[in-house]
């Protein structure tokens, strides 16, 4: 399927441009599952260690985090040096056999090790996929093929939820922590949750040792010919040239590797601090709470363990039917028109959730103004922030920098996560919320005044315009 560029001559394979996008993806939906399996999954894998203590409670539930921080990280050094696809490939692989010795973990200590195995998957895989997507993608198509990767994250979260719901078994209302863990559900149910990621990593596996390496890692290595090939495969002789003509003329003269000091200054500087700020501002926006305390939240409200779960799943549809609504407009309306509109969308939904609280309503309308909270973000900072991130940094440094943009995100989703417990006691649900509104209010001023519009422009145009603002705003000082 051929597809012709709007302005220029280039013939784009979208057939091809959207498989291997849609391989790399793979590491997106499995990203997403892994990370929501343990939420269906901790009833009963806490009743069969039986944790007793907060401590060994929040280490099960977070421990995760340590690796996802550790494989973000990496993930940068690693893709520079080795190749997006070799990342790819490592993800896969520590995705498949995680999954499965988490499910059938002999005690606590085995358990904790393999998620944290899990956890370096996740953090790979969240910044080489829609890195390798960013890369591989013709310019008025990338918004979307980024948000593609969202999209599978998204996939993964709802096939996790279902997975649970599915698998779990009943429980009996005012079941007690011996009969859970006694229960199918206690002894094998949670076991099964996290075993089923390993099929789909095994295809994601296969399949990204068939994909090709990125076209502009391989020109930053000196590997012209091979990158030629695929752009040219992409969109023809034209475009491939093109491409090739303009990824030289943004690394003239290129280091194999990139210094750390490089990123601190301008105008570097300026564009990692977008990026940081936009990982930051997407989990302190406070919608994986909603996702990660869902239980807690549903339950606050008057819902029953069994409604919970279903209530749980709609939040996962929702989540999927609004990424799809940016899939089709981050590219027609651009990247800071959705981080608005959803921005303040979120903000609202929970200034109104909080009042909820305070008001000590419950059942239907705190699931509708959670429901609009999420369908808010998922049209915007859920998929726009990875497309970003994914597309603002330099060829050169593009790895390193979103490795660290992905660092400062699990960093983030950590403080998220550990502080809502000790807010929703200081402050109350209702204050929690209020916080979470006020932050998303603060975040819509940052975009208005500090995030650049990106869409129908090649990375190296951005990389042109990024390098000539901050030579302006050196002079001028």
């Amino acid at each position: 399927m051929k597809a012709a560029a709007a302005g220029g001559t280039a013939q784009y394979d979208l057939r091809y441009v959207l498989t291997i996008s849609a391989v790399a993806a793979l590491g997106g939906l499995l990203f997403g599952y892994d990370w929501v399996v343990i939420g269906g999954a901790k009833p009963f894998f806490e009743k069969y260690f039986q944790l007793t203590s907060e401590a060994q409670v929040g280490w099960a539930n977070s421990c995760a985090l340590l690796g996802c921080l550790v494989g973000a990280l990496a993930s940068g050094g690693f893709s520079d040096r080795f190749g997006r696809k070799t990342g790819l490939i490592l993800a896969a692989l520590l995705f498949a056999v995680s999954s499965v010795l988490t499910g059938w973990a002999p005690g606590f200590g085995w358990f904790v090790a393999w998620r944290i195995a899990g956890g370096v998957a996740i953090g790979m895989a969240s910044g080489i996929s829609p890195m390798y997507i960013a890369e591989v993608s013709p310019a008025p198509w990338r918004g979307r093929l980024v948000a593609m990767n969202q999209l599978a994250i998204v996939v993964g979260v709802l096939g996790a939820q279902i997975a649970n719901w599915a698998i779990a078994e009943s429980v009996p209302e005012g079941a007690t922590a011996e009969m859970i863990r006694l229960s199918w559900n206690g002894q094998y149910g949670w076991r099964w949750m996290f075993t089923a990621v390993a099929a789909p990593a095994v295809v994601f596996l296969f399949s990204a040792l068939l994909v090709p390496e990125s076209p502009r890692w391989q020109a930053m290595k000196g590997r012209e010919k091979a990158a030629l090939r695929t752009l040219v495969r992409i969109g023809g002789e034209a475009y491939g040239d093109e491409a090739l003509r303009e990824i030289r003329a943004t690394a003239p003269g290129a280091r194999p590797r990139v210094r750390w000091g490089e990123l601190a200054a301008p105008p570097l500087r300026r564009v990692l601090v977008v990026g940081v700020a936009l990982a930051v501002l997407q989990q302190w926006s406070g919608i994986n709470v909603i996702f990660n305390y869902a239980e807690e939240i549903y339950r606050g409200a008057g819902y029953g363990v069994n409604q919970v779960l279903v209530n749980i799943v709609i939040t996962g549809t929702i989540n999927l039917a609004f990424t799809l609504v940016a899939m089709g407009t981050v590219d027609r309306f651009g990247r800071r028109a959705l981080l608005l509109v959803g921005l303040a969308g979120i903000a609202l939904s929970h200034l109104v959730l909080g009042l909820a609280y305070w008001m000590e309503w419950r059942g239907l309308a705190v699931l509708l103004l959670t429901l609009s909270a999420i369908a808010c973000y998922a049209m915007s900072l859920a998929p726009v922030t990875w497309v970003l991130i994914a597309e603002i940094f330099p060829n050169r440094i593009r790895g390193m920098a979103i490795s660290i943009a992905v660092s400062a995100l699990w960093i983030a989703c950590f403080a998220l996560t550990f502080t809502f417990p000790v807010l929703n006691a200081a402050l109350g649900a209702a204050g929690t919320f209020w916080l979470y509104g006020v932050i998303c209010l603060a975040g819509f001023v940052f975009v208005l005044r500090a995030v650049p519009e990106t869409k129908n422009k090649t990375l190296e145009e951005l990389e042109r315009e990024f390098g000539a603002e901050g030579a302006r705003r050196r002079q001028c000082v």
